[in-house]
């Protein structure tokens, strides 16, 4: 089947402010509920005052769209993308009128994640969830989870190599990161009988990427936790561990934002900024390699998604671990699957 099983593409994903007067609007958004004093928000909001109030997320969302656009057309095939967020302008809703008003019914939703968990995925099938009740008479399909897929795993795997094979492998490093969540929020990914989904994808798709890019040894760190410092969440930090490792000797770290698909605040504060100081205080070099989602062929895997979708196929994929679905309607595969304990955000 073609993209005309659906008359429109939907890129979701999470928001970010674009100036210094949106960072604590959008900063009560994202935690709307959770009874955070105003305060407190300023302070979380100066990672985003450090580069103007602006978030790198919306811009890199509409270059991803500006690529699925010549992707599709190189195709010949016709297929309008729109672009809606969670926590900030355009919203979601706003996007789903608009397509409304441009009279599309059908609509595929690539949701800016990778993986499985609350935050990653259950949420933004809440988010759909929404969408349909708004226009019930607009169907609306998630695409699957892509952290296995082939084009996703090579992408993150070339830059590595070139990186490892530069490096002198004997005092260098290789830590692949992704975005901490709380252990309970962990333990609920996937449901009681198949836990800790989140943790295991990323697990999976660093060890592909290590054997592509033929580096036999590596670590899974993770970073940009928040919350009360007393609850438990995902460990080793990415900065913790660069310190010991430069008390065990290492010299050179590269570190692998394999949980991000862009390099949006998480990467460029907490990796560019934080990880890089902290490197140059111990004497060792980082090196940080790119994200993909910016790269044209991840273009490409968007829309093996979307046939994947239209066919009502499950996509290719390296994994071993079960994919999740989600997708024949924005659904949770199953009622347990990924349910809310925790959750956290900057982007």
């Amino acid at each position: 089947m073609s993209l005309h099983s659906f008359d429109a593409l939907l890129v979701l994903s999470f928001g970010g402010p674009e100036g210094e007067d949106e960072v604590i609007p959008f900063l009560e958004n994202v935690t709307r509920g959770r009874g955070i004093p105003r305060e407190r928000l300023a302070e979380v909001g100066e990672h985003y005052f450090h580069f103007g109030g602006v978030s790198p997320l919306n811009e890199q969302n509409r270059v991803i769209i500006k690529n699925l656009e010549a992707e599709i057309a190189t195709r010949g095939e016709e297929l309008p993308v729109y672009f809606g967020n969670r926590n900030w302008h355009p919203f979601a809703a706003e996007a789903a009128d608009q397509l409304a008003a441009d009279g599309h019914t059908n609509i595929a939703v690539f949701a800016t994640s990778a993986w499985g968990g609350y935050s990653a995925c259950r949420q933004y099938d809440e988010d759909i969830a929404a969408l349909k009740e708004q226009h019930p008479e607009m169907t609306f399909t998630k695409l699957w989870q892509f952290y296995g897929h082939p084009t996703f795993i090579d992408l993150v795997a070339a830059p590595l190599k070139e990186a490892w094979d530069a490096a002198d492998q004997g005092s260098t490093r290789v830590l692949f990161s992704a975005h901490s969540v709380p252990n309970a929020a962990d333990d609920a990914a996937g449901g009681a009988n198949d836990s800790n989904l989140y943790s295991r994808q990323v697990e999976e798709a660093s060890r592909l990427v290590a054997e592509k890019a033929g580096v036999g040894d590596y670590e899974i760190v993770w970073q940009s936790r928040s919350g009360n410092p007393a609850t438990p969440w995902l460990e080793p930090d990415v900065c913790d561990r660069s310190e010991e490792l430069a008390d065990q000797g290492v010299k050179h770290v590269i570190c692998v934002p394999i949980g991000f698909i862009t390099d949006h605040m998480e990467v460029v504060w907490d990796l560019d900024t934080e990880l890089q100081e902290t490197c140059d205080e111990h004497g060792m070099k980082l090196t940080r390699t790119p994200t993909v989602g910016l790269d044209p062929k991840f273009s490409g895997l968007v829309l093996e998604l979307l046939d994947a979708a239209a066919e009502q196929t499950a996509p290719e994929t390296l994994s071993t671990i079960t994919v999740q679905g989600c997708t024949v309607d924005g659904a949770p595969c199953k009622d347990d699957c990924c349910a809310l304990v925790s959750h956290h955000g900057r982007s």
